[in-house]
């Protein structure tokens, strides 16, 4: 089977193809071997990356959700024009005792 080197051992061993078919298998995934050949590159280059990031030196860098900080814009609740409830019913597929009429849902009969 292919093997690729997986940076996140110390012991140099690399990720095998019957490692990603492990983790498949309980994920409960079925996987071809075409596909098991490519998950298998994919995953070592993602490994590769995040040994990648372990080699940075952080120091002093705080550590953060996202790179910019979140900021809830409120605005004032005023409340605009209202529509005419007649109006809005009239054109309406379909409107029943004053309300729309919507299809069941969920199993519910008619």
């Amino acid at each position: 089977m292919t093997e690729l080197t997986s940076p996140d051992r110390t012991d140099g061993a690399r990720i095998t193809t019957e490692e990603v078919a492990k983790v498949a298998k309980l994920a409960r995934l079925r996987l071809t071997e075409e596909e098991l050949t490519r998950f298998t590159s994919q995953l070592a280059d993602v490994l590769e990356h995040a040994a990648d990031l372990d080699l940075l030196d952080l120091e002093g860098v705080e550590p953060m959700a996202r790179p910019i900080p979140l900021a809830n814009v409120f605005r004032e609740d005023i409340p605009g024009p209202i529509l005419n409830r007649d109006e809005v019913l009239a054109v309406a597929p379909a409107a029943e005792d004053g309300f729309f009429r919507v299809p069941p849902v969920l199993g519910e009969s008619e």
